[in-house]
């Protein structure tokens, strides 16, 4: 499997066993756009029909693992009907499903940080490897926005309750060491290492039984699948409607201007 065009917002290559994807836009800290859900997917389901490729490394380019949707696309999206805005966020949420339900082990390396929908798509992986000094942040709350593309879901069933109020609440960026206490990043190294790191985690389960590793994650998968799919669908409705509403509308306009968002209060 060769390496994508560098043009290409999403990287491909191969390293050994392991397929690693980079989220290719480093002058936007690799924020997404729809494009790269299907560049992703069609990466990832190649991987899976090629039998030398025995685990997945998802990675941002430059020195930041991801930093989630634009604001400023958010801005346009505000302006479509309903179901459009829920066509566009379930084209992210397709994607969170194949990276969590892979047959094939995803692991994250993040340098930098993870936010927003970047956030998600580390959660989606079965191991994260995060730089000292990185963070993780689901600010939505910033923008008058709710979480989507799993990123509630993985609050609510991999931390205690009080931890997910205050990473979803109050938006802020917490530390990758907070999260390896909390049992959700794996590895914490020095900074520039951890796609070395994640290669070599890689190499460790291409050595291993590769179909007992698929039938684990089947395992592991199963209890929470139909929960997780059921909160997707709960997401992709909270997100449609708070696109459309005045508080995202101020959330976004304060963005842009760069000043502190002044939310409209209920009557």
């Amino acid at each position: 499997m060769n390496a994508s065009q560098t043009n290409d917002s999403v990287l491909a290559e191969s390293h050994g066993p392991t397929l690693v994807l980079t989220l290719n836009r480093p002058d936007k800290r690799n924020a997404l756009e729809t494009a790269m859900y299907i560049q992703m997917e069609s990466h990832i389901d190649a991987a899976l029909d090629n039998p030398d490729i025995a685990n997945i490394v998802l990675r941002g380019a430059g020195d930041f693992f991801c930093s989630g949707g634009d604001l400023r696309s958010l801005e346009t999206r505000a302006a479509l009907s309903m179901a459009e805005r829920e066509a566009l966020i379930q084209r992210l949420h397709d994607l969170v499903l194949k990276l969590k339900f892979c047959p094939k082990p995803v692991i994250a390396a993040i340098e930098g940080g993870a936010a927003g929908a970047g956030a998600s798509l580390a959660f989606a992986a079965d191991l994260i490897v995060a730089a000292q000094g990185s963070y993780i942040s689901l600010a939505y709350v910033k923008a008058g926005l709710v979480p989507d593309g799993g990123g509630s879901v993985f609050l609510a069933t991999n931390l205690p309750h009080q931890l997910a109020a205050e990473i979803a609440l109050f938006g802020g960026r917490l530390p990758v060491e907070r999260f390896a206490q909390a049992g959700v990043v794996n590895h914490i190294v020095a900074p520039g290492k951890a796609l070395e790191t994640a290669l070599e985690l890689g190499a460790q389960l291409a050595e291993g039984a590769r179909a007992s590793q698929t039938a684990i994650l089947q395992l592991l998968d199963g209890p929470v699948r139909e929960v997780f799919e059921r909160q997707l669908e709960r997401e992709k409705q909270l997100m449609a409607i708070a696109l459309g509403g005045a508080e995202a509308a101020e959330g976004i306009a304060a963005f842009k201007a760069k000043r502190a968002p002044r939310f409209p209060r209920p009557d």
